[in-house]
């Protein structure tokens, strides 16, 4: 080998651009945080043939000073940070001092910068082997202008992995709109080849982020959507944001936008509390839509634990975890067809989180299919007020009467037979019974100043699978079996909750050979276990014995479910999995016992199965994740028969 040699500085900045540019888009991700660190309100991106041939970024920043032009393009220099204290506490976007360096060592570049306070502006660029910078006056109002030309010309190696000019503008595009969503109050303006792609106007009230969202998500996404509202907050964490509808659902994760105190992150922890949140309302393989904001104190987070700076590392990860997945869980409980959605003031008291009101969100259109996606289906109805919610809960189908075991819940999940039925027949508001007289019901109801029920009165059974219901707002189409078994399995996850856990031991106990660590898990973990029917002991350094499990698991893989619990605890400091294979096994039953198609439900019957839809918990979506009812307004029906026209 040869001798140690000292790099020089163009190759040094070289290696170090391997872990910086990536793309043009990531010289556009750091070039944007600069500007957004620099306290800019108006940025302007122009990019030629993808950013490989040019990108120019100016902005309207505090600027450079003219000293301090040259130190901006050396590694490692930086005004973010002074001390390892305010590492603790990072508060930009940047803070490492490498990105100029990087990109001027793969590019041709120019940066002119111009303080308020200065006479004139200055410029710029780095020159030779030893990038020697060299600074010259220049023309520029206040602000910053970099430009980056010819992108990896002196690492041809670098520039053959670069993909067609369109993709590589993929990529710089979903760079800008991640970052017009973590600063609506800042102005973008991107262009491509000279034309305007993107003009996004900073937001200054709540309709003006919205604005902004739909520009960049899609106007679909903020019309399924769900606004937190600022409405989560405790231990010292604030979420807010938007979250789509579970029948607003993707085939990819390309619709989830998650930040940390203005940072665009993927991290498994939040990806895994979020994805738990939507677990029992997703329609298989389908993944949830939303913009989220969790802002913390910046020394509760640790954003120097990955080169891009997508990850972070919380200090206390089990309680952002929690927090998160409380949250957002309770928010997709409470979207029920009343309309009620709870108010905007979700609070954490230890680990409990119990949610207020949240604005509703307006009635859905006819709903759009999208290509290889589900059909948008409902969103929550607007109408249910007062009396209506109360007066709801007087129609209810008891399906178990206070006190009856699960087993006896699932011996009454058969049919409708044995279901109690309104004795005024119609379901409510003093409604005749009987099948075409669902019509002068709501006409009474609104005749007497009452709020007709957010899914209205039944008109008819279609072909024994659909219910056909008439609201205030139109016209409601129901799916008998997948409304009704979501009923059946929220009534029977209500009664397991309420009941202890019935374990049975095992014949002969199992011995497991585990790792040091996950026997200390499962030893710290004991009363967890318990309460879920599991008796665990440890009988060594790295071997556990399971002796009693619950009975509902008894036939199931204990051995491969208890690993990947005890896994699930390491990583995120708890798990679901226990309580979601019990939830499979009542979905299978609530499944089964749903009243099955062809079955011929009577008017009284099928406004029953209405009322009990309006006070179920995630009664817009099946156990399997299909959507349970949809909405055609009047004008909507208008316009397929032309009339108005």
């Amino acid at each position: 080998m040869s001798r140690i040699q000292l790099l020089s500085p163009r190759l040094a900045n070289q290696i170090a651009a391997g872990e910086v540019v990536e793309r043009p888009a990531s010289v556009v991700k750091e070039l944007l945080e600069n500007s957004l660190d620099a306290g800019a309100t108006q940025i302007e991106i122009d990019v030629e043939q993808g950013g490989m041939k040019l990108i120019r970024l100016r902005d309207n920043g505090g600027g450079i000073e003219e000293q301090d032009l040259p130190l901006a393009l050396s590694r490692h220099a930086t005004s973010k940070i002074l001390v390892l204290e305010d590492l603790e506490a990072v508060s930009s976007l940047g803070f490492r001092g490498e990105a100029l360096a990087s990109i001027s060592s793969v590019s041709r570049l120019t940066l002119t910068s111009r303080r308020s306070d200065a006479p004139s502006a200055w410029q710029v660029q780095t020159e030779g082997r030893d990038m020697e910078p060299v600074v010259s006056p220049a023309a520029h109002p206040q602000g910053t202008c970099v430009e980056v030309r010819d992108l990896f010309f002196n690492t041809p190696a670098r520039r053959k992995f670069m993909r067609t000019e369109q993709t590589e503008f993929k990529h710089l595009e979903e760079v800008v709109k991640r970052l017009a969503l973590s600063r609506s109050d800042v102005s973008f303006q991107l262009r491509h080849n000279g034309r305007v792609i993107h003009q996004l106007r900073p937001a200054r009230t709540e309709q003006d982020h919205e604005r902004r969202i739909s520009s960049v998500c899609g106007p679909a996404f903020i019309d399924q959507a769900l606004s937190l509202d600022m409405c989560a907050e405790a231990s010292g964490l604030r979420l807010w944001g938007w979250m789509g509808l579970p029948t607003f659902s993707r085939s990819q994760t390309d619709l989830q936008y998650f930040f940390v105190n203005g940072r665009i992150i993927r991290d498994k922890l939040v990806a895994h509390a979020v994805r738990q949140a939507y677990q029992d309302v997703l329609f298989h393989g389908r993944h949830p839509a939303f913009v989220l904001y969790l802002e913390l104190d910046p020394r509760l987070v640790d954003v120097n634990v990955h080169p891009t700076k997508h990850e972070v590392r919380f200090r206390e990860g089990r309680l952002v975890h929690d927090f998160i997945f409380r949250t957002l869980h309770r928010v997709i409980a409470d979207v029920r067809p009343e309309g009620a959605v709870p108010p905007a003031s979700t609070s954490l008291s230890g680990d409990q989180v119990s949610a207020g009101e949240h604005s509703g969100i307006p009635g859905s259109t006819a709903q759009q299919f999208e290509q290889g996606r589900m059909p948008l289906t409902q969103a929550p109805l607007g109408g249910a007020v007062g009396g209506a919610a109360s007066a709801a809960a007087g129609f209810q189908n008891d399906y178990r009467p206070a006190g009856t075991s699960l087993g006896a819940v699932r011996d009454q999940i058969s049919g409708y037979g044995a279901l109690h039925v309104p004795a005024n027949g119609a379901g409510g508001f003093g409604a005749p019974g009987g099948n075409g007289m669902q019509d002068a019901a709501l006409a009474a109801a609104q005749a007497q100043g009452e709020v007709a029920p957010p899914l209205g009165y039944a008109l008819a059974h279609l072909h024994g699978i659909y219910i056909l219901a008439q609201n205030e707002q139109g016209l409601v189409l129901v799916d008998m079996h997948a409304a009704h078994e979501r009923i059946v399995y929220e009534r029977m996850k209500q009664a397991y909750e309420t009941e202890v856990v019935r374990s049975q031991p095992l014949l002969v106990p199992l011995s497991m050979a585990v790792s040091q660590n996950e026997a200390d898990c499962a030893e710290e973990q004991a009363a967890v276990f318990q309460r879920l029917g599991f008796e665990l002991s440890r009988m060594g350094e790295e071997s556990l014995v399971v002796r009693q499990v619950p009975v509902s698991l008894a036939r199931g893989n204990i051995e491969q479910l208890i690993r990947d619990v005890l896994s699930d605890m390491i990583t995120y400091g708890q798990s679901q999995r226990i309580e979601n294979h019990i939830n499979e096994l009542l979905g299978t039953m609530a499944c089964h016992g749903a009243v099955r198609a062809n079955r011929q439900l009577s008017v009284p019957e099928m406004n029953g199965l209405l009322r009990d839809m309006e006070i179920t918990e995630r009664s817009g979506q099946c156990n399997h994740g299909r959507p349970t009812w949809t909405q055609l307004s009047l004008s909507e029906l208008d316009k397929l028969f032309l009339r108005g026209r």
